[in-house]
């Protein structure tokens, strides 16, 4: 109840003083604007700045995974290529003994 009751007493001093220093108020207000200004926009640029190295990175993992299933793709087909030339000359032999 008397957090209620300060609440409410704290309130109404608050609007009486702001009827009575509108003008300081004001001009508070109109130098702390510049100040959230800028600290939003370094904020925006801080985050936006963190959003492409994201993206980079992001770009570059998937650029080395396809990278990755190349290699493997042309493993795989050069371990074929070794088995058909092995297949191929075991081919040539039997001709040749035969």
């Amino acid at each position: 109840m008397s957090l209620l009751l300060g609440g409410v007493v704290a309130a109404v001093i608050g609007l009486i003083s702001l009827i009575f220093w509108w003008s300081d108020f004001l001009a508070i207000l109109r130098g702390a604007l510049p100040i959230f200004l800028f600290l939003g926009g370094a904020l925006a640029v801080y985050v936006g700045f963190d959003d492409i190295q994201d993206k980079i990175r992001e770009e570059r993992q998937r650029q080395n995974e396809e990278l990755e299933r190349a290699r493997e793709e042309i493993e795989s087909a050069k371990a074929q290529a070794e088995r058909y030339r092995d297949e191929l000359d075991r081919l040539k032999d039997e001709k040749k003994q035969s």
